[in-house]
């Protein structure tokens, strides 16, 4: 999320938060930290079924979870995320967690440390049953950040989060978009699931050095394949 070493931060959360599987409505921004100089530009799930499995064709191990036909997607208990691992993009990073200012607007993670993730920690946790969301840093002050290559992802790549009761959280990709941030669309990154997902979101596009802020957003959707003791 940052501009060009600034920092970019996320913007708005307006949640309906009574439950933890309603999704965050959040809108990333920017927050300068000063620098004019841009970092290189660059950077839906499967349902899930709501009762017992239904009876697959003949080849329903071939079919994913979540599937028509196939075997109900996973969903986890409420857990804290503790570290975050994306090979293909060499993220090995720890967790902070953010809150809301007085604004209403989501805290960011520290500008100084380029190597964390950060998560609402109010919102839906990595696994539970709803759209986690994660924020990153594109690149700081001190540099490149955490989630500069984030652009990069494909379908298929795994995400695995692990977390603080001791499981490992791994998700599929589904799609990476980018979206400008007069556009964001609140409801297709934010919206309901029936399942567990996970939405990591950082700036991209353009930098705007009269701005001082990247002029658009990654997103990465990705839905929970499979989970295993850490």
């Amino acid at each position: 999320m940052t501009g060009g070493p600034a920092s970019g931060m996320p913007r708005l959360l307006r949640a309906g938060m009574a439950a933890a599987a309603v999704g965050l409505l959040l809108i990333y921004n920017s927050v300068d930290t000063g620098s004019d100089t841009a970092a290189a530009d660059g950077q839906p799930a499967p349902p899930a079924a709501s009762g017992p499995a239904v009876p697959g064709p003949a080849n329903a191990a071939a079919v994913a979870p979540g599937a028509p036909g196939g075997p109900p997607a996973p969903v986890l208990a409420r857990a804290k995320p503790t570290r975050l691992r994306i090979p293909q993009i060499a993220v090995d990073a720890p967790f902070t967690e953010l809150t809301l200012n007085p604004a209403g607007q989501l805290d960011a993670p520290p500008p100084d440390d380029r190597n964390l993730v950060g998560w609402y920690r109010d919102g839906v946790s990595p696994g539970e049953r709803g759209s986690a969301v994660l924020a990153g840093h594109v690149d700081t002050t001190k540099g490149p950040a955490v989630f500069l290559l984030l652009s990069f992802l494909l379908p298929g790549n795994k995400i695995e989060v692990s977390r603080a009761d001791g499981t490992v959280a791994v998700f599929s990709v589904d799609t990476v978009e980018t979206f400008a941030k007069d556009a964001f669309p609140d409801a297709k990154v934010y919206g309901r699931t029936p399942d567990a997902q996970l939405r990591l979101i950082t700036c991209g596009g353009t930098y705007d050095k009269k701005r001082r802020d990247y002029l658009d957003n990654v997103v990465v959707f990705a839905h929970l394949e499979s989970s295993h003791q850490g």
